[in-house]
């Protein structure tokens, strides 16, 4: 990691000369540690993280050819635990530290996206092993209905073509949670695209808090509006009284693999809370708090924001509930 790429780093990082004494920082370094730069600067590894004995063994250990790591340290200032990571260059030290609650969500999010990466391929081999043959069983039900005349067999015969539309169906929903090939990006008005999926309901106050400077994201404005109205229906199927949209920027927010600014789109409700023994699973297809539906609404979520470089995430207390995006600000595709 050079000086010069840790402002944008999403993670705390510090600089520090060969001694161990810090002489630069980031925004998140500062967030985390509580100190500003000016206080940060000058001070010692030691003085930051406990047990002193485990951040002197750490600068010992380090070489120019083997970075070092402790996994069971804790912030002085906010007596948090955290993992610290040094890697020698030819200015100093690099350190990088991931806060417990951090490496949880790191490892949460990384846990997501293998499984949606499995989930894809799954669904690209359910696309060739059985809808090829449910088109050849629909058309051979198709063929026999036209042939018989008795209304016992026509009845038995529509049943099948009933039953085999709604497999048909089924496979197509869970397809969409698969990888597109054509996801084509342009910059596109987010506020608009949540207006075109949020109807009015005379039994739900909607309130729209947005912010009116925010730049236009690059977007596949199909797929979004896709992920957008499933955030919809799962709120509106919560039974609140009380639904909010709000959009802003998310200067702290760092997405992996890019270095610019990120907005973030909100939807909270007031309806029923998700169960806590559900919450870590919501992202797997057909789990779901809900007696009725598909369990595929944030699964296809989660893919619509891995195509676009972004990330959705829960926040459930008791009584409200809300569903984060955080998507990257690039620049135009022209």
């Amino acid at each position: 990691m050079q000086p010069e790429q840790a402002p944008w780093l999403p993670l705390p990082w510090l600089l520090l000369d060969k001694e161990g004494t810090i002489v630069d920082c980031n925004l998140l370094a500062q967030e985390t540690l509580g100190r500003s730069q000016r206080r940060l600067r000058g001070q010692s590894l030691c003085s930051l993280f406990a047990p002193t004995s485990t951040v002197n063994q750490l600068l010992v250990r380090l070489t120019p050819h083997a970075g070092v790591s402790a996994h069971q340290l804790r912030i002085r200032a906010t007596d948090t635990p955290a993992s610290l990571h040094l890697g020698m260059y030819e200015h100093g030290i690099s350190a990088v530290l991931v806060p417990e609650a951090h490496r949880t969500e790191i490892e949460q999010q990384s846990k997501r996206q293998e499984m949606a990466e499995a989930i894809a391929r799954i669904a690209l081999e359910m696309a060739h092993e059985v809808k090829n043959p449910l088109a050849a069983l629909r058309g051979a039900a198709q063929w026999l209905s036209e042939q018989v005349a008795e209304r016992e067999q026509q009845e038995a015969l529509q049943r099948i073509l009933s039953n085999v539309d709604r497999i048909r169906d089924r496979i197509d929903a869970f397809l969409q949670v698969g990888p597109r090939a054509d996801v084509n990006m342009e910059p596109t008005n987010i506020h608009a695209l949540i207006h075109e999926v949020s109807y009015r309901s005379p039994d739900i106050q909607l309130n729209l808090v947005f912010d009116p400077s925010l730049p236009e994201p690059l977007l596949h404005a199909g797929r979004m509006r896709q992920a957008l109205e499933n955030l919809w229906q799962n709120a509106i199927e919560a039974g609140p009284s009380y639904i909010e949209w709000q959009t802003r920027m998310a200067p702290t927010v760092r997405l992996p693999g890019h270095s610019g600014k990120v907005i973030e789109v909100r939807i909270t409700n007031d309806g029923a809370t998700i169960p806590e023994h559900l919450r870590d699973r919501l992202f797997e297809p057909y789990v779901s708090g809900k007696a009725r539906g598909s369990g595929l609404g944030l699964a296809l979520v989660q893919r619509v924001m891995l195509e676009h470089g972004g990330s959705v995430h829960i926040k459930a207390e008791t009584g409200r509930t809300s569903v984060i995006l955080h998507l990257p600000v690039k620049g135009s595709p022209h």
